[in-house]
């Protein structure tokens, strides 16, 4: 299973929401990067993504975007592929 990357805060439902559809497809271990904790990873993520929203995925090497981005993946049968490379 390919390592799950997430940027994230304390009080953010999406983080949440994205956290759930990843734990019932069977990820057991995300790394989770605090960006309210870390402000310097907080730039990191905005570098890396050009996005200031949370939650930002990474799926392996690939950059999936936020909780909407997810879901697509999911409701496009794309995401299992993704998660097994």
């Amino acid at each position: 299973m390919s390592k799950v990357l997430m940027y994230s805060t304390a009080v953010c439902p999406y983080c949440v929401r994205a956290e759930q559809l990843l734990t019932r497809k069977g990820v057991t271990d995300i790394e989770k990067v605090r960006v309210d904790l870390q402000p310097e990873r907080r730039e990191e993520m905005m570098r890396k993504t050009g996005q200031r929203t949370v939650p930002q995925i990474y799926i392996g090497e690939t950059h999936v975007g936020g909780c909407d981005d997810l879901y697509d993946l999911e409701r496009q049968g794309k995401l299992d592929a993704l998660l097994a490379a």
